[in-house]
């Protein structure tokens, strides 16, 4: 059962997280979802054409303040080029690095991780072995108590309050999530977590100096705004935030899926976490009575914002537990 909520603090249940009861039930009415289980045989290749895009853009985006004489349109051509396409993109590679960690792209594991460290490369910092481990954690453990740093920390929580907290946390949520791991568990260092610091140092000390400031800043400023301020962040808010009281994991079916991997399908993906996002879809038209009446969101926009404004969901509105 969930205890009731007190101020400056989470949710907590004395209960297993929900997803591996409902697998259970699920695949004994529904045996016939193990065949959705296996790679997505496209992964590799939307991976890897996202990543040349990217860089391509990145490379090439000096060329706008060559043609437009005056600054100002200049700098207006390079904003509407970086958040409407760059930023899209890189939300795009965040959510690839995702389905690639949980081994989508290749039937082996080392492959899968050659890919992600690729998928890695617009996102100038390395990332993805880590994001694989800590992510782990969040789908075995989730909401548990030192383990899951999907889960904001509770000074993080108790300073971020308010409209204007909320709306400067959420502008800057990617500085926590790639700090804010640290804290909740220290991760342990194998050779795949150093072969990504190698790669992605390699690749930067090739990429940065031939895209110059333009392109460097450009690769920066996507990074920023697809962990923020970018419609398809709302992801992050609308996954666990609990909105209501009994549920704990919340899928979304909107339009934005289809820059993300479906990602949105998120109960589905934590029920079924080896089947890849572009099947997903069918996990509920299989098991329509097991979703349907869950809610959901149809928007991530709408998400977002109501966290923000509505003042009885705060930072403190996940689900945590100890067992």
């Amino acid at each position: 059962m969930m205890q009731p909520k007190t101020v400056n603090d989470f949710y907590w249940s004395d209960k297993k997280e929900p997803h591996v009861l409902r697998r259970k039930e699920i695949l004994k009415k529904h045996p016939e979802i193990t065949k959705l289980y296996g790679i997505d045989p496209l992964m590799k290749y939307s991976s890897t054409f996202l990543v040349i895009v990217q860089v391509a853009i990145a490379l090439n985006i000096y060329r706008v303040f060559d043609y437009f004489e005056n600054p100002f349109y200049a700098w207006g051509v390079f904003l509407l080029i970086t958040y409407f396409i760059g930023a899209t993109i890189e939300h795009a590679l965040f959510l690839a690095i995702h389905e690639i960690t949980h081994y989508m792209a290749f039937k082996k594991k080392w492959p899968n991780n050659i890919l992600a460290f690729v998928a890695n490369i617009p996102i100038v910092f390395p990332y993805a072995m880590s994001f694989k481990y800590y992510h782990a954690l969040h789908h075995w453990e989730q909401g548990k108590d030192g383990a899951d740093a999907d889960i904001p920390l509770k000074g993080e929580a108790k300073l971020f309050k308010g409209f204007f907290g909320k709306s400067i946390w959420y502008a800057t949520q990617i500085f926590f999530y790639a700090f804010r791991p640290a804290f909740v568990k220290k991760i342990p260092i194998d050779k795949w977590l150093v072969y990504n610091i190698i790669f992605q140092l390699i690749a930067m000390a090739i990429i940065l100096p031939l895209a110059g400031w333009y392109g460097s800043f450009y690769l920066l400023l996507t990074l920023f705004l697809a962990g923020g301020l970018h419609p398809t962040s709302g992801h992050f808010i609308s996954e666990h935030y609990v909105f209501d009281n009994d549920q704990e994991t919340y899928s979304y079916y909107g339009p934005l899926n289809w820059v993300t991997y479906n990602v949105g399908y998120h109960n589905e993906h934590h029920d079924f976490p080896y089947i890849p996002g572009s099947r997903l879809k069918k996990v509920r038209e299989i098991a329509p009575e097991f979703y349907n009446n869950l809610h959901y969101y149809t928007s991530w926009p709408g998400v977002t914002w109501r966290f923000i404004t509505d003042k009885n969901i705060t930072l403190f509105s996940r689900m945590k537990r100890k067992i």
